[in-house]
């Protein structure tokens, strides 16, 4: 039996501007059928509204009741992504009766791991109850809480999927996955199936911000930028000998523990030279932790458009990146094809996370399913 459509969202911390949609047919297990995807704008006044959210819950870090901006921005978030589905169904030919599920994980805008006596938390903005209702489709949301409740880091999720996309290389044994968001994290599958995943170290983030603090625009475009710099190796030197880059996984990320501050007082050229050299640097640290290290990383995320970045990960990481689509793949549909999985995945109440991805004691399942009214 052909398994209905799930349909996933991302949208990432480095604040691209885009929702992230992709619809897939899957049991959750496996892929049937990749169907239609896009990368649909966000509208103009959001970005802004949740750059701010984002520099408020930095300052708020869990203490005390949440910031109001969190309200605002979640309603907006919720708003506009409803509106994009709406308009992807609409334009593909989709009815809402065909889809099982909308994978919406919403805006994280904190993220703290665990730590000794400390549990970890999370915060994404999105209401998967008031899309449901919009849509007339049942969403599921807020995917990293229950893993954390149980112990886990909450991130990354993606490792089941990333797993299944390996599973259909000839290779699969030798590649791992490196996706280059807001942050890096790499996924590899072991011989007993297992997958192991972690955040490696930052990515386009700090970039990003370096970038937009000089006038030069939101992105090293291309590494251009990059490309007219030289990498500061003694600052770069200093950079890797941070204690989260040798500690072994499982281990996560938020998008503000490392920023642009890191090469402060560089020009902008020399400044997102080492910036880029470090995220790739900090990967090659993180292959060194597997049991065994892989000669190939399939690169997706935003990071694999920045040829200068996938030139500083063969430099420094010792290993060969190719750009998702070279081996078939949607690089700009892997984030939001991994959502609609992961409800898939909740619809069966299959496990989303992993002892060797996120730390939990055993695979637990995740995700708050809103079904529709008339169903539950």
């Amino acid at each position: 039996m052909t398994p209905p459509w799930s349909i996933g969202l991302m949208t990432g911390t480095v604040l691209d501007g885009n929702i992230d949609i992709a619809a897939l047919r899957s049991d959750g297990e496996t892929v049937a059928e990749f169907g239609p995807w896009r990368l649909a704008p966000y509208p103009g006044d959001l970005k802004p509204l949740l750059q701010e959210a984002l520099a408020t819950a930095a300052d708020w870090a869990f203490e005390g009741a949440e910031p109001e901006i969190f309200k605002r921005a979640e309603e907006r978030v919720t708003l506009a992504q409803g509106e994009a589905v709406e308009t992807f169904l609409r334009d593909f030919g989709l009815k809402p009766a065909e889809i099982a599920a909308v994978g919406f994980h919403g805006q994280t805008v904190l993220h703290r791991a665990p730590a000794a006596g400390r549990p970890g938390r999370t915060r994404q903005l999105g209401d998967g109850r008031q899309m449901a209702d919009r849509l007339g489709i049942a969403v599921v949301n807020d995917f990293r809480s229950a893993d954390m409740a149980a112990g886990g880091q909450g991130a990354p999720l993606s490792a089941v999927y990333h797993a299944a996309l390996l599973r259909d290389l000839a290779e699969p044994g030798t590649t791992a996955v490196l996706n280059l968001g807001g942050v890096a994290n790499v996924t590899w599958v072991d011989g007993n199936g297992r997958p192991h995943a972690f955040d490696t170290g930052p990515a386009n983030a700090p970039l990003n911000d370096w970038i937009v603090e000089h006038g030069l625009g939101e992105m090293d475009r291309d590494g251009r930028i990059a490309a007219t710099g030289t990498v500061d190796e003694d600052r770069l030197t200093r950079l890797l000998d941070h204690p989260y880059l040798g500690t072994p996984y499982p281990k996560s990320l938020d998008r503000n523990s490392f920023t642009k501050a890191m090469v402060r007082g560089l020009t902008a050229e020399n400044g997102a030279a080492t910036l880029t050299a470090f995220s790739a640097a900090a990967v090659g640290r993180g292959l060194d932790l597997l049991p065994q290290r892989q000669k190939r990383l399939i690169v997706c995320g935003g990071g694999r458009r920045n040829p200068r970045m996938l030139e500083a990960l063969t430099e420094r990481a010792g290993v060969e990146a190719l750009a998702a689509e070279a081996v078939g793949w949607r690089g700009d549909a892997i984030e939001a094809e991994c959502f609609a999985f992961l409800a898939a995945r909740c619809l069966r109440r299959l496990p989303i996370s992993f002892p060797l991805s996120t730390g939990v004691a055993h695979p637990l399942p995740g995700g708050v399913l809103h079904a529709l009214k008339a169903d539950a």
